[in-house]
């Protein structure tokens, strides 16, 4: 096994330990965690169905839950709360990369909790999970300023977080930096393809203004089709991977997953 990672001294990020990633520690759960597990259990059988399937969970139902803030139907995952592009992500990651079968050290921005659950769980991966608010992630961390010194990690995810940060140019080159060379992320986040360029707007500052301007409280900008772009001027050799359409339409509509959404595969 490859020597404990160490986070770099950064006055700009929390103080972690010197010697090693946050231990996997297993608590008794709550109460009230005890109480939600079961009403999703619960949600989950009176969902209960053929209809759809979720791959992140591998269960079954009639109909998924609506979610977004224009509703999308059939959405969400009634037991483990995944999304389309969650399950578009898990089957990715499954069939096309060597996330489940080499010892990698990974780092992964805001995790979803059914992700952080299993990749936890693997004794392949070295995995840390990162956000800067969440208390679902194993460490407090500002994607602008990673506390790991360079070529830190094999294997980078971030899922719709970019949208959020401020400078997410100086978020693009710290993720290339804690890459390792040969190393590969996954950089998601929603675009709009009928904008030649990313739209910003420096005067939408309150959460009232950028759900006005680009559609959610808590967005700063909308990616355009210059995307890829971005992350190249980032450091990253970028393939926009059409996966979603080698897959047989009938199991894109079984599993709801996006219909068009490209997979951005970024290496170093």
């Amino acid at each position: 096994m490859p020597a404990p990672l160490k986070p770099s001294r950064n006055k700009n990020a929390e103080s972690f330990s010197e010697d090693r990633l946050p231990a996997r520690q297993h608590y008794p759960l709550s109460l009230g965690e005890r109480l939600y597990m079961g009403a999703k259990e619960i949600r989950a059988w009176a969902y209960y169905g053929h209809r759809f399937y979720c791959p992140c969970c591998q269960r079954s139902f009639r109909k998924l839950l609506p979610f977004g803030v224009v509703l999308r139907p059939n959405a969400r995952c009634p037991k483990c709360g995944s999304l389309e592009r969650h399950r578009l992500l898990w089957l990715y990651l499954k069939q096309k990369t060597n996330l489940f079968t080499d010892r990698l050290r990974v780092l992964h921005f805001a995790p979803e909790a059914v992700f952080q659950n299993i990749f936890m769980s693997m004794p392949n991966l070295e995995y840390v999970s990162a956000d800067l608010m969440s208390p679902l992630a194993l460490m407090q961390m500002d994607i602008t300023a990673v506390p790991f010194g360079d070529n830190a990690f094999d294997v980078i995810l971030c899922n719709h977080v970019l949208e959020h940060v401020q400078d997410d140019q100086k978020a693009m080159t710290e993720l290339f930096r804690v890459l390792k060379p040969g190393g590969w992320a996954i950089l998601q986040s929603p675009l709009d393809m009928n904008r030649k360029t990313t739209f910003e707007d420096p005067l939408a500052v309150t959460p009232e203004d950028r759900l006005t301007v680009f559609g959610q409280h808590d967005h700063v900008r909308i990616y355009g089709c210059d995307y890829k772009e971005r992350l190249e001027n980032g450091g990253f050799t970028v393939r926009v991977d059409g996966f979603i359409h080698e897959l047989d339409p009938a199991l894109v509509s079984h599993f709801a997953l996006p219909s068009e959404e490209a997979i951005y595969f970024c290496t170093k």
